[in-house]
């Protein structure tokens, strides 16, 4: 390999979301993914996907084939295999087999899905007020994942107030509601922000609007149910659509915190979680990719 096309690679590398993409296609070997699979295993728009793949398959290291009515991805194992030859070539002394660099490559260095970090993941709940089912969610999560799991809310329009009602039923039911409050989703898309891991939105507008750029590319996945403050009606009414609801995302997070992460992949997670939105009280865009 020469150094042109080793640089060429490297720099194609050198940006976090084709690295990612490139480790998928990895694990994927020899089936390969279409275009619409990588875009929602990675949470990464369509458009934005086309660019750095065209960039990969210029360096040489994805190939591009027509299968149907779909574009397969693959990518290309051999030239890895340069690649490791090129670093290690003159390793001791023009004696590669010297070094204590395993060649070729450990199957678990492709297999493995390192998207997990080692500490508390963290899942940001997103609505358009963040007032109320965002809310529910993040307390019944801290609750219920404690150790495993940092919850958090946040919403595109936030009313800047927390629903009492929803207060008054966390209370009721055991769950801590200090802290809570009505926020802009900018905030976790600043520097110095909790890295997330997981990015549920809770309704439907939120769903449709173009959320911030979270750092880390974080796995998503739509959970709408019906907005409990909208029910209008007695307080005993109102608070009946409020039970509804936090029974509906108490059967979300439950079915999340059984599901093995750190065990699936990521294309495999990703379909886990979004089958987790199309259970009992999904609204009709539940499920849907956004």
């Amino acid at each position: 390999m020469e150094l042109s096309e080793a640089m060429d690679a490297f720099a194609a590398l050198s940006q976090i979301t084709r690295l990612e993409v490139f480790q998928l296609l990895l694990r994927h070997e020899p089936d390969g993914l279409a275009a619409g699979d990588i875009a929602a295993a990675l949470g990464v728009p369509p458009n934005t996907l086309s660019a750095h793949l065209a960039i990969l398959t210029r360096a040489g290291l994805t190939t591009a084939e027509r299968r149907s009515r779909s574009i397969v991805y693959r990518a290309r194992t051999t030239h890895v295999s340069r690649l490791v030859d090129f670093l290690v070539k003159d390793c001791c002394g023009g004696n590669p087999e010297l070094c204590r660099i395993p060649h070729p490559l450990p199957q678990s260095s492709l297999s493995k899905d390192d998207i997990m970090p080692d500490r508390p993941y963290n899942v940001l709940f997103l609505c358009t007020g963040n007032s109320a089912r965002s809310i529910m969610a993040e307390a019944i999560l801290n609750h219920d994942g404690a150790g495993r799991f940092r919850a958090f809310s946040a919403g595109s329009h936030p009313t800047g107030k927390v629903n009492p009602i929803a207060l008054e039923l966390l209370t009721e039911d055991g769950f801590s509601t200090e802290g809570l409050r009505s926020k802009s989703w900018d905030e976790f898309a600043e520097p110095g922000a909790p890295e997330m891991d997981f990015v549920f939105t809770v309704c439907d507008n939120a769903a449709g609007e173009t959320c911030p750029v979270w750092p880390g590319h974080p796995m998503t996945a739509h959970w709408g149910i019906e907005d409990p403050a909208r029910v209008v009606g007695t307080h005993i009414q109102q608070k009946t659509a409020f039970v509804t609801a936090a029974r509906y995302l108490k059967n979300r997070i439950t079915n999340f915190l059984a599901l093995p992460v750190r065990s699936l992949d990521r294309l495999a997670l990703t379909s886990q979680l979004r089958d987790i939105g199309r259970l009992d009280g999904a609204t009709a865009k539940a499920g849907e990719t956004k």
